[in-house]
Formats: structure tokens, sequence, C-alpha cells
């Protein structure tokens, strides 16, 4: 909980994210993500060993850039449902999201400098598919889903949470509500379609003012990830305050929508120049855009090269 009441991107510190882990690890290292389930590789050696190398991966890339970073515990699965289809019960969640915050620890502890901070995110995916709104929750209904583990990241130090991939507002109103009561820092980031809007076709802004009509405005900021900088670029054309509740943007590499890249069997890596000329020129617009980094498909080479170009917007 070193950076949680103190976030470096609320007082204007680029932080670039870490990538798709998933993706690298599936990809670059050979491994079978059942249920693209990263966090089962914390019970193992040659798991750990390769979660290890993957995230010094993105400490030296801070390093060479100069930019922050903040960096996603592997427990975007992590969650009841999630993890009962691997053989993980409640018990074993809360010390899976331990040993996540732990490792990450440890990585801060090696790379962190002074004017490189490096947060900690407690990751939180959908409950769903991210990538479809078939399946959509109130608020009152998220928040009891998603409570027990948020108390975990705060317990075990996590600097803040992060909803990712959030295809509709009510899910997204539970995690605030949740992280609220227990006095962890919340981004809510939101995943946008081709069109700029969330699955449940919502324009973006709308569910940014949604999410804060219904919990307070309690979330630090917003996001929105898991999309190409072209997809977001139309939610960004509607006017108004909620613009600069947007902190940032953690980009796929790929231009392919969510239904081609769910049917694609190579990596979309895309060209990390191009994605990081993309961000930069967003950030060059939007100056509150503070964490941005790459997501599916992308790896440190993508996270130097944004660290590198967004500091010199």
């Amino acid at each position: 909980m070193q950076h949680r009441n103190a976030l470096p991107q609320l007082s204007g510190k680029l932080l670039v994210t870490d990538g798709g882990l998933e993706t690298t690890l599936i990809f670059h290292e050979g491994f079978d993500l059942p249920h693209f389930a990263a966090f089962p590789l914390l019970d193992t050696a040659e798991g750990r060993a390769a979660l290890r190398r993957y995230y010094d991966s993105y400490g030296a890339a801070s390093a060479r850039s100069g930019a922050g970073c903040i960096l996603d515990t592997p427990t975007f699965r992590a969650s009841p449902e999630w993890a009962a289809k691997l053989g993980y019960g409640t018990a074993d969640l809360a010390r899976i999201i331990a040993d996540g915050v732990a490792l990450l620890s440890a990585v801060r502890a090696a790379w962190q400098a002074p004017d490189r901070p490096i947060v900690i995110n407690g990751a939180i995916g959908p409950r769903g598919d991210g990538y479809s709104a078939a399946e959509t929750m109130d608020g009152a209904t998220s928040e009891a889903y998603h409570a027990p583990q948020i108390r975990r990241y705060a317990e075990a130090g996590a600097d803040l949470v992060m909803a990712q991939t959030m295809t509709h507002a009510g899910e997204a109103i539970g995690i605030a509500r949740a992280a609220a009561k227990v006095g962890m820092p919340a981004v809510v980031s939101f995943t946008v379609e081709t069109d700029g809007r969330l699955p449940d076709g919502t324009p973006l802004h709308e569910a940014i003012l949604a999410t804060d009509a219904a919990t307070g405005s309690s979330p630090v900021h917003y996001m929105v990830n898991c999309a190409h900088p072209s997809h977001v670029a139309p939610a960004l054309e509607a006017e108004g305050a909620w613009i600069a509740r947007l902190g940032g943007l953690r980009a796929n590499p790929s231009p392919k929508s969510h239904a081609e890249l769910n049917e694609s069997t190579t990596l979309e890596d895309g060209d990390p120049d191009e994605l990081a000329a993309l961000l930069g020129a967003l950030r060059r617009q939007h100056r509150q855009f503070c964490v941005i980094g790459g997501c599916c498909g992308s790896d440190h080479r993508h996270a130097e090269k944004i660290g590198l170009t967004c500091r010199a917007v």
C-alpha cells in the first residue's frame, strides 16, 4: 500500500501499464491458460518464474524509458466463478491474491526509483465474458460478488483496484461501491467495440456518468482497455465535463474487433512504434491521460516505446 494514499497519476505522473499478461504467457512462454487464467501459475515454481520474468521485463522497460509504471496482479480471473472452474475455492483465492501482491512487491523493490514509482494494482476482471454483455448485473449483485475479492486486495497491500474490461455500468458500480467501503482507491476501465460504445451498446460517456451518479463519483478516475485507439476515438467526440474523468487508455495493438480477436490463432502484437505514436497523440489532446499502455497482444517492447513517446509529449 506504498502509494495507496497518494497515487502518482493523480498528481500528473505518467504511469505506463504492463501489457497482455495472458497473451504473453500463451504465445511467448508456451503456457496453456484454461479460461484465460494466469493466477494458477502462482502455485508452481515454473509458473512463478515465468511471472517474475514478465514483470521484470516491465521494470526494465520503465528504467529505460524513464516513465513510472503500474503493474497488475495476475488475478484477472481470480473471482469465485472463474476460480471454481479451475478447482479453486474461496480460501484459495485469499492466498492467491496475497501471493500476487507479494510477488509484485518484490518486483517493485527491485525496480522502483524515486522518479519512477511502481504502483501495484489489484486486477479485477468481469464476472462474465469481457467481450460480451450477454450477462449483466446490477450494482447490488456486483457489489456482493466482488466485495470479498476487493477486501483481500486491501488487506494484502495493493495500492488500488481496477475493474477491467467492464462491458456495462452495473458491474462497475458494484465494484466501485465495494472498494469505497474498505477505503480502497478504485479505477473503472470499460471496454468498447469498434464504434466506441460498450458491448451492451451504451456510449462511453453515459456509462461514466451513470457510474459516477450511482457511486458519488467514488472512482479515482476511469479508463478504457482492450480496444484499439481507433475504436476509442468515436467515444472521445462526445462533449462535456465527463472527459476530465477519463484518466488513460490501455490499448490493443491490433485494430481487429473483439469478435475477430476471439477467433485469432496468432499473436496480434502489431507495431510497437505505431501504437506508441497513436497513444502519444491522444495524450497530447488529453493531458489528463496519465495511465497509458498496451493490452492484449502487447509486451514490454510496447511499454518502452509508449513510455518514451508519451514522456516526450
